[in-house]
């Protein structure tokens, strides 16, 4: 049997997981040993044991073998939350190519520990009795704070420390004299930061009561679970089929077991209106983690959920990794969308993650959905997960949404050249008088798609990244032009750099161009508008929400964070200004990104007592994603989407591996892309995968940095984990390869 080496954490806390120490497990231990697990290893030059995590092993020494010691032996007990972590960042390296330590940094996000806030009291030690021998004590020496601070204390024997050094304004001095004498003494207590400003919940009494259909999805779940036999489930449900409720009960089932709960939403701009649902329901054992927080919220947050202080978490993608200790279930809200899948190495799917770690700790996973994403469809369709569905909208009085497409080809010949159809015109007019409030969609911020000159044809580029500059407007009359990749910011010029030229004019349409027509052409309508640049601010989600729910405005414009998952009883008529921009993208999951926005969107009108009413404005009627979301018919966009997907050997049929490579210059950029790329056809070969490329990314320069890639197909997941384990280590072996940054991303949701 070969020799086992063993990489270890000494110190698991925060600061100390980019370092690790190299042991030898002896040969009793090697076939038991695994990522996670403590052992105790000697450590420094006493060689006292120490408690360590095991968090890789390999069969190479990575330093003198004279000079490693022996593991002593594996530590008692089950594997802690942190050993089950780090067991999980193994996954994660694995299965989608990282070092160790980026793998564990994801799954131990708060990298540093932050300094504890403190609640200090000064508590009273004297009987009654006592404190009035002191009272004529302190008189008669004319201690006057002294005898001020007793007086208060007799009234109340415990008294915040910022109220006596404050108000009362009594000194250190007095107060360690005081303390000397054994009057008082200062109690400090350690107290949590707050994600809520202060608010504290109590659970409410008025319950909603599940329908049938929504009944049967949480027994099933629940039984499962209380049988022992917990798995995946997909919950697919119309939009306004009462998912959130079917989430809640299952959640409040399996807690009241004495489990934890962790509920992922895909983007920040859900949070308010969900967590506003489960506080509802769970009052403070519900908290939620999100990359608003300051870095001494998230690490309370993390804290309370470790000590059991809080049951439900709730947040987007690293919410994932909530060190609870009793995990019973994890809920994939929205589980289709792609933010779920992390745009940084290591390029995990949150679902699949949350299926892994739910094997590992014996949860439950449901993930829910009105359009699921192809794959998850197909799993269940396979029985790999159980299917739950909810067929009609959780209101009785609710049905959904009436959808009319337009044509804006048809528009065009009839001399409409507004961004408005006469029909989108017509009906905002009508609901405006009616004082009912609208919904216009656009997936795409800004003011105009690019800047040009209509002389010459010049486009207005950033000078780091090889993509043109959008314009936009900050809340004053002069435009700026940004780079939406490197954030780089030009004024816009009142002439061509080229041939001085005074025509200079977008193309294309954003939300700030929305929002600026509405105002044009309806001016008596309050607008507001979401996106990127209206939220940049910590609570600018919640306000803005708050405002149309309140009634503050009677039009919403935004990109497509206004179209998921919100529930705005006044809402009939949704508008999709343009339905194209996500359609021809350079993507093949371009046509279910789209259906899915546009379902979504349909979903967010009369969800009320009132009857709602899309409009989708395309320049593509006839394309099968614009018809099948019209009907709001999943099945028929599926088995289409399926049958393309089938013969083009995509995801779900095919496995794609994306080999993504950066380097400063482009020239040995090419030749090492070329160099990887006979590699990766060699290694293939006997397997048939099939390798494709080299060639330029999309966006060929980002930051001054060039970008290739190279994609490999093949219908085994394993076999593309294996070219990129051989690729991995010719990265560590040749010495070409040292400075070249690369990266893998499976089955990538973007074309890169």
């Amino acid at each position: 049997m070969s020799t086992k080496y063993v990489d270890i954490i000494i110190d698991i806390s925060h600061e100390a997981i980019d370092r690790t120490f190299q042991y030898k497990a002896p040969a009793e231990l090697a076939d038991r040993i695994q990522p996670g697990m403590q052992v105790l290893i000697p450590f420094g030059l006493g060689n006292r044991l120490r408690t360590g995590y095991v968090v890789g092993i390999s069969d190479e020494p990575s330093f003198d073998v004279t000079k490693i010691k022996e593991i002593d032996s594996i530590k008692a007990g089950g594997i802690p939350v942190e050993g089950s972590l780090i067991e999980l960042a193994s996954f994660i390296k694995e299965q989608y190519g990282s070092t160790m330590i980026n793998a564990l940094k994801t799954v131990m996000p708060v990298k540093e520990k932050v300094k504890r806030l403190t609640n200090k009291q000064v508590h009273m030690l004297l009987t009654k009795q006592e404190a009035e021998e002191y009272l004529v004590y302190y008189e008669k020496k004319h201690a006057r704070a002294k005898l001020r601070l007793l007086k208060e204390l007799m009234e109340d024997v415990q008294i915040p420390f910022s109220l006596v050094t404050g108000k009362l304004n009594i000194s250190s001095s007095t107060l360690k004299a005081m303390q000397a004498e054994h009057v008082i003494e200062v109690v400090e207590e350690e107290r949590y930061r707050d994600a809520w400003n202060g608010q504290t919940d109590v659970p409410s009494q008025n319950r909603e009561i599940p329908n049938t259909e929504q009944q049967a999805a949480i027994d099933r779940v629940v039984t499962d679970y209380e049988n022992g036999c917990a798995g995946t489930y997909l919950l697919k449900g119309v939009t306004g089929s009462g998912k959130t409720l079917v989430y809640m009960e299952m959640v409040e089932k399996i807690v009241a077991m004495g489990k934890q709960a962790i509920v992922l939403i895909p983007e920040i701009a859900l949070t308010y209106q969900t967590v506003k649902r489960f506080r509802n329901r769970f009052g403070n054992r519900v908290t939620i983690i999100n990359s608003r927080l300051s870095k001494g919220e998230r690490y309370d947050q993390f804290e309370k959920a470790k000590n059991g202080e809080v049951s439900v978490v709730i947040g987007p993608r690293s919410a994932l990794f909530t060190p609870f200790r009793e995990l019973g279930i994890i809920v994939v809200d929205e589980e289709h969308e792609t933010t779920y899948k992390s745009e940084y190495p290591p390029k995990y799917h949150a679902r699949e993650v949350a299926i892994e770690r739910a094997r590992m700790t014996g949860a439950a996973v449901v993930l829910g959905s009105a359009t699921p994403s192809v794959e998850s469809y197909y799993h269940a369709m396979k029985g790999e997960y159980q299917l739950l569905t909810l067929e009609k909208r959780a209101q009785e009085d609710a049905s959904l949404a009436e959808v009319s497409v337009v044509d804006l080809r048809e528009e065009l010949k009839l001399g409409n050249r507004s961004i408005f159809s006469s029909q989108l015109q017509n009906r905002i007019t009508d609901r405006l008088e009616k004082k009912e409030q609208i919904m216009l969609f656009i997936n795409r911020r800004g003011f105009a798609g690019f800047i040009s000159c209509r002389s010459c044809g010049h486009v207005f580029r950033c000078p780091h990244c090889d993509v043109s500059l959008t314009e936009h407007f900050s809340g004053t009359p002069k435009a700026k032009l940004v780079c939406h990749y490197c954030g780089y910011e030009e004024k816009k010029q009142n002439s061509c750099p080229k041939c001085q030229s005074a025509y200079i004019a977008g193309f294309g349409i954003g939300t700030q161009k929305v929002e600026e027509q509405v105002k044009k052409m309806f001016p008596q309508a309050r607008t507001l508008r979401m996106d990127t640049d209206t939220t940049k601010n910590k609570d600018a989600h919640e306000t803005i929400l708050n405002q149309f729910a309140n009634g503050e405005a009677d039009i919403l414009v935004g990109t497509q964070m206004i179209v998921k998952g919100h529930d705005f009883a006044n809402v009939t008529l949704v508008g999709v200004i343009a339905a194209d921009l996500t359609l021809f993208e350079n993507d093949y999951k371009s046509a279910e990104r789209t259906f899915d926005l546009l379902t979504q969107a349909a979903g967010r009108a009369g969800r009320g007592a009132l009857k709602g009413e899309v409009v989708i404005q395309t320049y593509a009627p006839e394309h099968y994603c614009i018809e099948a979301a019209a009907k709001q018919d999943y099945q028929t966009f599926y088995e289409k989407e399926k049958a393309y997907r089938s013969l083009l050997s995509y995801p779900p049929f095919c496995h794609v591996l994306a080999v993504f490579m950066e380097d400063a210059g482009q020239d040995r950029l090419v030749s090492l892309s070329e160099r990887l790329y006979e590699k990766l056809s060699s290694w293939g070969a006997d397997e048939q995968v099939r390798v494709i490329g080299p060639c330029d990314a999309t966006i060929a320069k980002v930051n001054d940095r060039y970008r290739r890639v190279i994609y490999l197909k093949h219908e085994q997941y394993a076999y593309l984990v294996e070219m990129k384990n051989r690729t991995e280590v010719l990265l560590e072996q040749d010495p070409a390869f040292k400075e070249f940054a690369l990266s893998f991303d499976f089955d990538p949701v973007h074309s890169y």
